[in-house]
This record gives C-alpha cells, sequence and structure tokens, in this order.
C-alpha cells in the first residue's frame, strides 16, 4: 500500500497512497524523523486517523494540516527537525508538532511561533484533538476502509515490532528516559497478536525494537497472561513460531541474553543481534555510566559464536567521549579486532541540553573526533570488507526488498533494512518480487554489499 520513498532518508519518512481521497474527505500530511521507534508512533498516528475516516496527503499543497514528529536525541537532529517544522510551515503552514523534541515545546514556538501545537512522544489522543482542531474529521463508514494490519510506513514485507517504551538506564549522554519515561512493556499477549496480524497481511520479517530489547517485561516483573510470559526468550520464542524471519533489535548484552542463542541456533530467531556497546574502555564506559566489561564482552561473543558459527552482530560506538585518552580510544581499535563485528556505525561525541556528560571535564576537540572518527571507520571497513568476502562463493538466504529493470535488491539474513548492506542479483531477477525470500549463491562482495545469483 505505501513505501518509504526511494529518494528520502529513511529517518525521513513521508507516508504515500495509491488511493485517491473522496470528495469532501480531509487530507493530512505526515513526516516522520528519527529512529525506527518514532516511525511506529507515526504509523499508529496515521492508524487512527484512517479509522476517523481521513485521507492521508503524499504532499504538503494537498493537505489540510501537517503532522511533524520529530527527533531530539542529539542538538543535530533537534535542528533537523526544527528544519523540517520550517519546511513545513511554509509549503503548507497548519503544523502540528509531536515527538522526542515535542517534550520541549518552548524550544519549538520559541523558533516556530506559529505551529498549531506541541505534543510529546506517544501522546497520541493530543495530536489526534489537534488534528480535529485543523481539520474536523468528516468519515463515510460505507466508504472509508482501515486495511486489518493499519497503516504502514514501511514495505508491506516487512514491519517494525514495538515491544515497550522507556528505558530505565541513565548513561550519561543520553536523554531518552527523561522524554520517554521508565520503561513500559506491552503484554506479551497484544505484542504476539499484532504480530500473528502482521504475518496474515504478508509480512515476511519482524523487527523487534525498543530502547532495550533484553530488559522487556522487567517492568511487568515477567508475569503470565492470557498464555504468555512477558519475558524476551518467551517473546522471542513465541514470534519465532510464527513463521516470518524474526530479528532483534537494541539488545543490551544481559547474561541472559545467551538464552537467545539456542533459539538463532534452531532456527526460531535469525542470528543477528544489534547490540550498543558504545565503548570498549573501562574507563570511557564508567564516565558513560555503562557496563564496564569489555573484557567479559569478548568472552561473551566467543560463546555466542561457539553455538551459532554464523552470527551477526551489529553495534555502534561514540568516539571522542569527554576524557576519552588516545590509550582509551587505542583500546577501543584493539578490541573491535579482537570482536571483529559484522556491522559497526560511529558517531563523534555531542552535546545534548540536559544531558549529565555535558558537565563532564576533558572534552574532546572537534578535530580530534573527526581524526579518531576516521580511523574508526577505516578499521571498522577494513572488517567488514574481510568478513562479507569470506562469503563469496556461500549460499545465503535472502528475502527481496525491490525489482526494477536493472535488478534486485536483496537482504541476507545478515541485513536488517536500511541499516546494513544489501545483496544484488542483476542477472534472472525477472520473476523475484518483493518480499520472496530466496536461495542466491555470492559471486561478488565489496566493503559492505554483496552481489549472487539465483541458485
Amino acid at each position: 500500500m505505501m513505501s518509504n520513498p526511494p529518494d528520502l532518508r529513511p529517518d525521513l519518512a513521508r507516508a504515500t497512497f495509491t488511493e485517491e481521497a473522496r470528495p469532501g474527505q480531509p487530507k493530512i500530511g505526515m513526516v516522520s524523523l528519527g529512529c525506527p521507534k518514532a516511525l511506529v508512533d507515526s504509523e499508529r498516528i496515521l492508524t487512527r486517523l484512517r479509522a476517523e475516516g481521513y485521507a492521508i496527503s503524499p504532499d504538503y499543497a494537498g493537505a489540510d494540516a501537517v503532522i511533524v514528529n520529530t527527533c531530539g536525541f542529539l542538538d543535530s537532529a533537534k535542528a533537523e527537525s526544527l528544519e523540517a517544522i520550517g519546511e513545513a510551515l511554509s509549503e503548507n503552514g497548519k503544523v502540528i508538532v509531536t515527538g522526542c523534541l515535542g517534550a520541549e515545546p518552548d524550544y519549538i514556538t520559541g523558533v516556530h511561533p506559529s505551529v498549531l501545537a506541541v505534543t510529546g512522544p506517544q501522546a497520541y489522543e493530543q495530536v489526534l484533538d489537534a488534528v480535529h482542531g485543523a481539520a474536523p474529521p468528516a468519515p463515510d463508514p460505507f466508504v472509508d476502509l482501515l486495511p486489518a494490519s493499519g497503516v504502514s510506513l514501511t514495505p508491506r514485507h516487512y514491519s517494525y515490532l514495538k515491544i515497550s517504551e522507556g528505558c530505565n538506564h541513565h548513561c550519561k549522554f543520553c536523554i531518552i528516559p527523561a522524554m520517554r519515561g521508565r520503561l513500559q512493556s506491552r503484554p506479551a499477549h497484544a505484542v504476539i497478536r499484532e504480530a500473528e496480524k502482521l504475518v496474515e497481511a504478508g509480512v515476511r520479517e519482524l523487527l523487534v525494537i525498543s530502547q532495550d530489547t533484553s530488559a522487556y517485561g522487567l517492568d511487568l516483573k515477567h508475569a503470565t497472561e492470557k498464555g504468555r510470559r512477558a519475558h524476551i526468550t518467551d517473546l522471542a520464542r513465541d514470534l519465532g513460531g510464527l513463521g516470518a524471519w524474526v530479528r532483534l533489535h537494541y539488545v543490551y548484552p544481559y547474561p541472559h541474553v545467551r538464552e537467545l542463542i539456542p533459539l538463532m541456533a534452531e532456527g526460531l530467531i535469525l542470528p543477528y543481534l544489534d547490540i550498543p556497546f558504545q565503548h570498549a574502555h573501562p574507563d570511557t564506559l564508567r564516565r558513560m555510566a555503562r557496563p564496564a566489561a569489555a573484557a567479559k564482552t569478548l568472552d561473551e561473543i566467543a560463546a555466542w559464536r561457539s553455538v551459532v558459527p554464523d552470527i551477526t552482530l551489529r553495534s555502534t560506538f561514540i568516539v571522542g567521549y569527554p576524557g576519552e585518552t588516545e590509550d582509551e580510544f587505542q583500546t577501543l581499535l584493539d578490541w573491535l579486532d579482537e570482536a571483529q563485528l559484522d556491522r559497526v556505525g560511529c558517531f563523534q561525541y555531542e552535546n545534548v541540553a540536559g544531558a549529565a556528560a555535558n558537565d563532564l571535564p576533558g572534552h574532546v576537540p572537534e578535530e580530534v573526533k573527526q581524526e579518531r572518527w576516521a580511523r574508526f571507520m577505516e578499521k571498522a571497513q577494513a572488517i567488514s570488507e574481510a568478513r562479507l568476502a569470506a562469503k563469496v562463493g556461500s549460499r545465503q538466504q535472502v528475502i527481496v526488498d525491490s525489482v526494477d529493470e536493472d535488478g534486485a535488491v536483496c537482504r541476507t539474513r545478515a541485513d536488517a533494512p536500511e541499516i546494513d548492506g544489501n545483496l544484488f542479483i542483476d542477472e534472472g531477477f525477472e520473476g523475484l518480487a518483493p518480499g520472496d525470500i530466496v536461495t542466491v549463491e555470492v559471486d561478488e562482495a565489496s566493503e559492505y554489499d554483496l552481489w549472487g545469483r539465483l541458485v
């Protein structure tokens, strides 16, 4: 029904529909910035609006009002959010702001005083009230039909599945708990029911997301309700029985994470873990208020690989954190050599309004941050290139994301959409369609991508 336009960044999605609005039907535009968790919030807002009889406008000019779902995690993200709000005001004039930056309404209205309303994250009812004020609903129950799976901002063959909101950690560089609150897990039976509906609607891959996936159910004391226990291991096992790929994101390396590895060996969930390690030197981790057991983490990684040799490990890191010395940074590079992670992202530290790290001593000069980032990425790229080269000649199961006259763009089980690499098929692809899962033989590799042919 809809997909993210290919010419846009994955963190700036606009809803697009092929259906035409009926005469007199109010139309709402949506711009969604930030992480997949915000994308799920946008989908829920659009689903509620569609249920009330609104149409979704693919552009500013055709909309009676525009919702901008903002990101407020970094100062650079705040600036981008303000720019998106300004663009929507310029092109349309009636703008409703929600999302993480909405937790700072004075910050937004100080720059854009003409916005109609500002609401914080997950404030669905307030967003709907603002939309009603800007463009009253005009539902027609005999015409307005809502898909059983709701409105999606991703291609129909994969979907994000949010299992909890908020976070109980107090990382000094992060203000997510202040914006989104403490951990709030959804009941397991509700998560499974949503997943079942998505699979019934044609979803072939479920991307499990939250702020802290491995803490799922902790706030519920891992209670069992309607036959489903609120624990990540049980949830992963239950999701694995639905017949779709199940990919876990944002998994903290708690000891009980090792209980997920046998599920990967059984084929119930994908052999893929997205773990935010952030750094490797114990002193840096302590200043971050993060677990400071990098050496034990290497032992855990070795144990995971002993059970599931083809497990894919993705992580993100911060360089130039306040107080980071050259020796601490070198420890990170050495750790990366040992860990041999498959997928790696890296950010240069920047202050975030309200974060405790702002007040730490020893802020690193910008040119040093840039130089360390370049060295880190050079090493990470070399590791990625070598690990992908080792896959040449192997057979891989892939999911097809798109097909055009030039070929098929696919992903292996080691690749999450938008953030990891792709596998390209440029011969014999004519019979493929998005959502197909096929086997290919890899015949070429680059730093981040693969090429293959159908088997």
